[in-house]
């Protein structure tokens, strides 16, 4: 995937894959036993190269048994590189210490001791004095410069002996060796030092990769829109919100894009740059042109993160969310809290609808006027309409199950437009094409109703006052019959596009935001689907507009009667 040089990805909001915590073999103690270990094979080959050499251009005697014993060092010191592994200090003698610190002061005693083609090797006691101590306990370090101190004050002695002078080699091979007991103290600190500081980072780097993976979970499944900007609008990062709200094109790199190269995301600049002028956090209203009839309203809050270092600048943190969510997340808590008093309030509804009812046919009775009796008989069905209304309520917070009935799509359908037609007053607006033929769907009446009548009256609200500026028609598509109602309104803005079908979402303040939620969780109810699209007029006309389409669960061929079950979605 490609990412550009601030280290976030192309696609989400992500950070390039950090390197893992070291584990035990990638560790600074592994690192410096592989040092060790590789010096060891070169003092061994430099050895074997420097006595074959001299010997070979008569600089020394030809001594087959030293080029073997510098032979057997290089292969053991080989071994011991390929086919061991580092293990920590203990405070115990570790018995692999053997295979490196014995074998290196049997090889550069021996050679010390033989004085091999007259040259001076006690430096080479160092390799293993600072092995000990480095990759080793104090014990063993301090025990290791005790044996290089006896090894060279015994050469010492021995030499003393053959040449008669005993205080100058003695003193010599004395100060040597506590050079190596200071090297070993001050080389086992600085190792310890090392490890506790190597463990602590290790234990902040763990818990830093941590939280970071944790901030990028969060941000990355924020609702909120978040991008990061720099002072010259260079956009560093954008979560999948951001990207989402703004139209931004995964294909596009954040590196490569900056707030002021889109017309449309100027306010956001220019709320930017207020922020980095002023130093201190913002928060707006915006209205951003996305595109030709494209509007987005955004409530934008901007932090500034600290910069890191005096080299680099801080960041400009804005968090988007959409306006209309907001509002209708507002309005979702209030009417939550209103719908938990729904079954008192539909209770208390329910009494005094009941007695109008009932004192309503009593009246009806003593009624003789033709007035009177239509005055009686409009307050019993608009009593009976608002019983109806209280039950769907009620079965949506209930989640139950409607009863289902068997319709004429073509019929039902006239019914319910005609009926329309007259209390709406639309006139000639409204078109009917009556196209399913003797098809039959599953659904309940009065829902069916309920449905039409909301997608007609959204239609109504933004159709023109041309003839046939609405049309509801009907369609048998092999086995399935569908209904649509489609009006000569003007696109929806695909920010209201995305909501359509949730509840309390509306682009008008005085709408509730319920009824196309209502008309989808009616037709899911009835195994339909309710769906909308910017389609041409069903009368074939090269008109465009908005089509709200009902498709049931249905088939031509099943007549009323036939079982639920039969039906096929």
């Amino acid at each position: 995937m490609p990412t550009d040089t601030t280290g976030f990805s192309q696609s989400t909001w992500t950070w390039e894959t950090p390197v893992p915590v070291p584990s035990t073999e990638a560790s600074a103690f592994h690192r410096l036993w592989l040092g060790f270990m590789m010096a060891r094979v070169g003092i061994a080959l430099v050895l074997l190269l420097l006595l074959g050499g001299m010997m070979a251009f008569g600089l020394a005697p030809f001594n087959a048994w030293l080029l073997g014993l510098c032979a057997a060092y290089l292969a053991a010191s080989m071994a011991v590189r390929v086919f061991t592994r580092p293990t920590p200090p203990g405070r115990t003698f570790d018995p692999q210490w053997v295979s490196t610190i014995g074998i290196d002061l049997l090889a550069f005693s021996t050679l010390h001791f033989l004085q091999a083609a007259g040259l001076n090797y006690s430096p080479l006691f160092a390799l293993p004095v600072l092995t000990a101590s480095v990759l080793g306990s104090r014990l063993l370090a301090l025990g290791t410069a005790a044996a290089v101190t006896i090894l060279m004050l015994a050469e010492a002695w021995l030499r003393a002996l053959e040449f008669a002078d005993h205080t100058s080699r003695m003193v010599q091979a004395g100060l040597a060796g506590g050079g190596y007991f200071v090297v070993a103290l001050l080389a086992n600190q600085l190792a310890v030092r090392l490890a506790r500081e190597e463990q602590a980072v290790r234990k902040s780097l763990s818990a830093a990769r941590t939280q970071a993976h944790v901030n990028e979970v969060v941000i990355e499944t924020l609702a909120d829109g978040v991008l990061v900007v720099a002072p010259d609008w260079r956009v560093h990062a954008a979560n999948p919100s951001a990207r989402m709200l703004l139209g931004w094109q995964a294909r596009e790199a954040p590196a490569s894009l900056a707030l002021v190269s889109r017309p449309g995301w100027k306010p956001l600049a220019a709320l930017a740059q207020r922020t980095f002028s002023e130093g201190r956090p913002q928060t707006a209203e915006l209205a951003l042109e996305l595109g030709p009839g494209e509007r987005l309203h955004l409530r934008v809050r901007t932090r500034l993160t600290p910069p890191q270092d005096p080299l680099t600048d801080s960041l400009c943190v804005m968090f988007m969310q959409d306006l209309r969510e907001a509002e209708a997340q507002v309005r979702t808590e209030k009417l939550v809290a209103m719908g938990r008093m729904s079954a008192a309030v539909a209770h208390e509804i329910r009494n005094p609808l009941a007695a109008i009812a009932q004192a309503n046919s009593l009246l009806a009775e003593q009624l003789e006027g033709a007035e009177q009796q239509q005055l009686s008989a409009l307050v019993r069905k608009n009593a009976q309409r608002l019983s109806q209304i209280v039950e769907e309520i009620l079965n949506l917070a209930r989640v139950q199950q409607p009863t289902t009935d068997w319709l004429e799509l073509d019929q039902a359908v006239g019914a319910v437009a005609q009926e329309w037609q007259r209390h709406a007053q639309a006139g000639g607006r409204l078109q009917l094409l009556p196209r399913a033929g003797t098809a039959w769907a599953a659904f309940d009446g009065e829902h069916l109703r309920r449905v039409l009548v909301n997608l007609l009256d959204n239609a109504l609200r933004y159709a023109s006052m041309a003839p046939g500026a609405i049309m509801l028609a009907t369609s048998l598509d092999g086995d399935q019959s569908r209904v649509q109602v489609w009006s000569d309104g003007a696109p929806l803005d695909p920010g209201v596009q995305r909501h359509l079908f949730e509840p309390f979402f509306s682009s008008e303040s005085r709408s509730s935001g319920l009824g196309l939620y209502i008309c989808r969780e009616l037709c899911d109810r009835h195994g339909a689907a309710i769906a909308y699209a910017r389609a041409p007029a069903p009368d074939g006309s090269a008109r465009d507009g908005n089509a709200f389409t009902v498709a049931f669960r249905t088939r031509a061929s099943v007549m009323p009667g036939a079982p639920f079950d039969t039906i096929r979605a």
